[in-house]
């Protein structure tokens, strides 16, 4: 399928977007206008884009069915101030519930049941109930367009960042699984990013990986083996000596192994790449790469 954007309705557009570019995390932003009433929104249309000067981003975007503009984005221009909080597992439903487009001035803290608390430098309210709350002023507010669907980039540094203590773990860091953070997907999807949804990819940088270039043809030809497993095994700052492959696979445990495979080279490879890739997916992956190599 192949979509130009300018040949489909916004709104059908808009669809495919939003489950293509996700998970989105949820900057939960309370506001007040400028007589100091409240408000209190979801968007996810938000993310971290630097961390000296600390910047956040989200989107009120312009409504794709009658292209009106959202309190919220109202409140900023005129008051220069934001809050977000973050949204976790414990305050997704109520967090949906305050994004339903009351008029203006309903107060969406009583609406949705949040408790509003006074911030240290900026007006607008932090949320108790989000485990992470940022004190923001808002730097830039860019306009890309004047039809619905179109974006309004608000562009905040922020200047005080609260972390509720029960999301911390024993080194004072922040706790994937306490956390419990939620994301938007396409439609009315949402996804949790706690327990076996979360996993571990060491980062590369510290470090040059061989490359896929240096992986001998036999295992990046591998019919057993995911892109996945050969990224793992491409990682490895460098492809185990040939000293150090004979001596794995001559171990008494290794040698069973050997002993037992067939005779018949290709049922041998396969077998033999079978138990390289649950080597991978077990975190050994010097071992997996000797074992291929024996």
């Amino acid at each position: 399928m192949i979509i130009d954007p300018s040949q489909i309705k916004t709104s059908d557009f808009h669809s495919y977007m939003l489950s293509a570019v996700a998970p989105r995390p949820i900057a939960f932003a309370s506001t007040i206008d400028e007589n100091g009433n409240p408000n209190l929104s979801p968007f996810s249309f938000y993310n971290a884009f630097g961390s000296k000067p600390p910047i956040l981003i989200f989107s009120p975007a312009r409504r794709v069915r009658d292209n009106t503009t959202k309190h919220t984005l109202e409140n900023v221009i005129k008051t220069k101030e934001v809050v977000i909080g973050a949204v976790n597992y414990n305050i997704v439903q109520q967090a949906s519930l305050s994004s339903c487009e009351y008029a203006e001035g309903v107060n969406e803290f009583i609406k949705a049941g949040f408790t509003p608390l006074k911030a240290e430098r900026v007006k607008p309210f932090l949320i108790k109930e989000s485990p992470v709350n940022f004190e923001c002023k808002v730097r830039h507010v860019i306009e890309t367009g004047d039809q619905g669907g179109a974006a309004n980039l608000i562009i905040c540094e922020i200047l005080l960042m609260h972390i509720d203590d029960s999301v911390l773990n024993e080194d004072q860091k922040i706790d994937p699984h306490k956390i419990d953070l939620v994301a938007r997907m396409g439609f009315d999807y949402y996804c949790r990013a706690s327990g076996n949804a979360v996993f571990t990819v060491p980062k590369p940088n510290r470090k040059l990986g061989v490359g896929f270039d240096a992986l001998p043809d036999f295992i990046r030809t591998s019919e057993v083996l995911t892109g996945n497993d050969l990224a793992m095994l491409a990682n490895e700052e460098q492809i185990p000596e040939a000293d150090a492959v004979k001596t794995y696979n001559n171990s008494a445990e290794l040698s069973k192994f050997n002993a037992a495979l067939t005779s018949d080279k290709q049922h041998a490879m396969l077998a033999r790449h079978l138990a390289a890739r649950e080597l991978i997916h077990a975190g050994k992956i010097k071992e997996a790469w000797m074992l291929l190599l024996g």
